[in-house]
């Protein structure tokens, strides 16, 4: 198995980076390969019936980092990339992140190979019906709870509720979270990776002592996440002058209208042909002159080749894993970027996701204003304890995050001990 997830190109940098960290917090041998390699890896087969009536068989996984510390969490996500080390690779990032912010859970992620955009809304209910079928008996309230990834929205997740509370033979909201809100999903819950992005942005140009209105900003992915976070720079007073999806990307020097680029999204199935921006090549928007990028795409986009063209003062990783370790070092030695970790930028999500969990545990509700207040109290929390952290020690942003996070974890493996 071990082999097997280092031949993922995803899983071995997620690997690169947790053994920096161990070396750099000189982590006990023990401890540390306990740490590294994931509790659980599960796949299971997936025969479903299409709408022709024939019968194709997906693969979904599900990887359970380590529940030292309380159920894991993570999101289920539908791309037709999925293996079982890109979702091992996502799993031990959401420990990390959940420990960095202080939730009582441990890192998961689950994926099916499939192409969503190219499958009915049957097709998709029956394969997401069937994984929760296969994957029941290793998931519930106290030991895995899934939320909405990739491809996946609150429809999906409450498919899964429902398939799981019918075998339970009552109704379970606490087992996935990212839901609608007429099944006890929160208010808030939406938006809140999008949300918490613009945040951490804004808490970052007032260190930086730059202007929070005015500031321009690049976007690249206009899914959920890069959606939210393009709406709320905007309310902020910050300028998006460049959005791209998989579609293609439009720039505009004097700010896009956001309003106008997400009807025309919603209508058009992409940000291409936008006629409030002119096209530009994806990867070149990467590097226009900008006080924010927020990569919010998938993994691996700001690479060796493109790191030391950035023209950011701020790198936002919405995304998770966005920054190979190679480009990490090139931008580490720049030194005139601010780097926001994905672990702690794209934090949002889990949080609030952990505030759903909550609620549904104590049968209670909460105001949107009541959840984004909190979301903003936790990310500021865990932004200044991180800029403490690095000053303390004289260590990059990346680092210092995943130090955070990873020494939480190894402190209660060693409380714990190891069952014999």
């Amino acid at each position: 198995m071990k082999k097997d997830l280092l031949g993922n190109s995803v899983f071995q940098m997620a690997a690169e980076q947790f053994d920096r960290v161990a070396d750099f917090l000189e982590l006990d041998e023990r401890v540390r390969e306990r740490c590294k390699w994931p509790k659980r890896v599960i796949t299971v087969s997936l025969p479903v019936t299409m709408d022709d009536g024939r019968t194709e068989v997906f693969f979904g996984h599900r990887v359970q980092h380590h529940l030292s510390r309380g159920p894991v969490k993570g999101g289920l996500r539908f791309h037709p990339n999925v293996d079982v080390g890109e979702v091992a690779a996502l799993a031990m990032w959401m420990n990390w992140k959940c420990a960095l912010m202080g939730l009582p859970f441990g890192g998961g992620k689950g994926g099916i190979a499939c192409d969503p955009r190219a499958m009915s809304l049957g097709e998709q209910e029956r394969l997401t019906r069937r994984f929760a079928q296969e994957i029941s008996p290793f998931i519930g309230p106290e030991i895995d709870v899934m939320a909405p990834d990739v491809g996946t929205n609150a429809q999906h997740m409450a498919w899964i509720l429902d398939t799981y509370s019918t075998r339970e033979g009552r109704f379970v909201p606490e087992v996935i979270t990212g839901k609608p809100l007429e099944l006890q999903g929160s208010q808030g819950r939406n938006e809140a990776t999008g949300y918490g992005v613009a945040f951490l942005v804004t808490q970052a140009l007032q260190k930086l002592s730059l202007p929070i209105e005015g500031s321009s900003a690049i976007v690249q992915g206009f899914g959920n996440v890069g959606s939210h976070a393009v709406a709320t720079m905007n309310r902020y007073g910050i300028q998006v002058r460049g959005v791209s999806d998989i579609s293609g990307a439009v720039w505009n020097a004097q700010g896009l209208d956001t309003d106008a680029l997400q009807k025309h999204v919603a209508h058009n199935g992409g940000v291409a042909g936008f006629p409030g921006g002119e096209a530009i090549d994806s990867e070149e928007l990467l590097l226009q002159r900008c006080d924010v990028l927020v990569p919010a795409a998938l993994e691996r986009v700001i690479t060796q080749e493109n790191a030391s063209k950035l023209n950011c003062r701020i790198l936002a990783e919405a995304a998770n894993g966005p920054t190979t370790p190679c480009a990490d070092a090139i931008i580490e030695e720049r030194g005139d970027i601010f780097l926001i970790p994905d672990v702690l930028c794209n934090a949002g999500g889990v949080t609030v996701s952990y505030f759903e969990w909550v609620q549904n545990l104590q049968r209670f509700s909460w105001t949107k204003q009541e959840v984004l207040s909190k979301l903003e109290n936790k990310l500021n929390e865990a932004f200044e304890n991180l800029l403490e952290f690095c000053h303390q020690r004289q260590c990059g942003h990346r680092l210092g995050a995943l130090a955070t996070g990873v020494d939480l974890v190894a402190q209660v493996k060693q409380t714990r001990g190891l069952f014999p």
